[in-house]
């Protein structure tokens, strides 16, 4: 993954590694039931990955709430931009799209 994208708006994306322990807090602010749904995880883990838009930091997601406030301050384009960069979260993104 590279350390920033730009998205088609112009916004300066930077972006952090999510490594096990992320990945764990991730799961556990999720809960077991959220954290069973693919397509929510994709893009809880979009959100996760956000380490500042245009030089404004954002901290990591302490709850539900964090990682939805992160998705809406991307909208489609910065989480498009994004999922480009995280193959793994391309998958769950095409399964959000087909509504599945």
């Amino acid at each position: 993954m590279r350390d920033s994208v730009t998205d088609k708006t112009g916004r300066v994306i930077e972006l952090r590694r999510l490594g096990v322990v992320e990945q764990l807090r991730l799961f556990k602010i999720l809960g077991p039931e959220l954290s069973e749904n693919r397509a929510y995880v994709g893009l809880a883990r979009v959100a996760a990955a956000v380490a500042a838009v245009d030089g404004v930091p954002v901290p990591f997601p302490a709850g539900e709430a964090g990682v939805e406030s992160i998705l809406e301050r991307l909208g489609e384009d910065g989480v498009t931009a994004i999922a480009g960069t995280m193959t793994e979260c391309v998958p769950n993104l095409v399964l959000v799209e087909a509504g599945n």
